[in-house]
């Protein structure tokens, strides 16, 4: 993919699927790596397909034959000379504590390393199309930070109000490019 922020929507996209009633992902960022950590609540996967996850032509998708997402994912990282891991629990066999957590560390030096991308867009793009989740998003280099809880905002909000509303959707986004002009110009 030609930027990260796409592999986040597809790697969070498996989350939903997954039936996660909380999504974080985190970028924690230094002068040299980018490490990006997805960590959901979801069903889980056993562990054959924890080992087999990495192969394209494994899915569990019945409409296609092939999952890319994760192949992609580990690629890229790989590719800078970082690594890549993934760690499941089923709800079956976890029922308190099930979920799947997937970390990918890219080396920023590299030549091959991936820019961020639109991540703003991609951060409103999950909440607007899955409104019911607690999406934590958070992205820190050294003091600087940039954070969002959908968690905080329902609460702030109440019932009344659905996360996905234009005028929500909107407030996120500027939030957002407030948090990240500041993140970067600071």
């Amino acid at each position: 993919m030609k930027e990260l922020s796409l592999n986040i929507l597809d790697i969070a996209g498996n989350s939903v699927k997954a039936g996660a009633t909380c999504v974080q992902i985190t970028i924690t960022e230094t002068d040299e790596t980018f490490l990006l950590v997805f960590k959901d609540d979801g069903c889980g996967m056993t562990k054959e397909q924890v080992e087999n996850v990495t192969d394209p032509f494994f899915t569990t998708r019945t409409t296609r034959n092939v999952g890319l997402g994760i192949p992609f994912l580990k690629l890229a990282a790989e590719q800078t000379g970082g690594s890549f891991s993934i760690e499941s629990a089923t709800a079956r066999e976890h029922p308190e504590n099930h979920g799947t957590t997937t970390t990918a560390l890219f080396n920023k030096n590299s030549i091959d390393f991936t820019p961020l991308g639109d991540v703003i867009s991609t951060v409103t793009t999950l909440i607007m199309g899955s409104p019911g989740i607690d999406w934590r998003f958070t992205h820190t280099y050294g003091e600087k930070e940039v954070c969002i809880d959908t968690a905080e905002i329902r609460a702030v909000l109440g019932d009344g109000v659905p996360l996905d509303s234009y005028e929500v959707i909107e407030w996120i986004k500027s939030s957002l490019e407030e948090e990240y002009d500041s993140f970067y110009n600071n």
